[in-house]
């Protein structure tokens, strides 16, 4: 059973940025490739960003590539989201994931974090 706990967040304002954390217990981090999905206000959940365990291959949702960048730190068995040039569009509650497949889809994801909240505006 993995736990994953997520920090960071909050207010910003367009253009700013901000980092997220999800720290895993419980399992092998390595083995699992890791996931931040986004739900706005109304929308769908949907996958912003998402990292293979060990090799380091990322790939990011269009609206947010060159903006967001994911990494992890297996040592530390925490993923991170750094988020610059904020849009209030990227208003949304953030949730990291885990999952054995490398996969879109959020009904693949086993483990899932509380969920933080992100919001951008002046």
């Amino acid at each position: 059973q993995v736990q994953l706990v997520q920090s960071g967040g909050g207010l910003v304002q367009p253009g700013g940025s901000l980092r997220l954390s999800c720290a895993a217990s419980g399992g092998t981090f390595s083995r699992y490739y890791m996931a931040w999905f986004r739900q706005g206000p109304g929308k769908e959940r949907e996958l912003a960003a998402r990292i293979t365990g060990t090799s380091g291959v990322k790939d990011y949702t269009d609206s947010v590539k060159g903006r967001f960048t994911i990494s992890r730190d297996n040592a530390e068995n925490t993923v991170y989201l750094q988020m610059n040039n904020l849009k209030p569009e990227d208003t949304a509650t953030y949730y990291c994931a885990a999952s054995s497949s490398w996969t879109l889809v959020p009904g693949r994801y086993v483990y899932w974090g509380q969920g933080t909240q992100v919001t951008v505006s002046s």
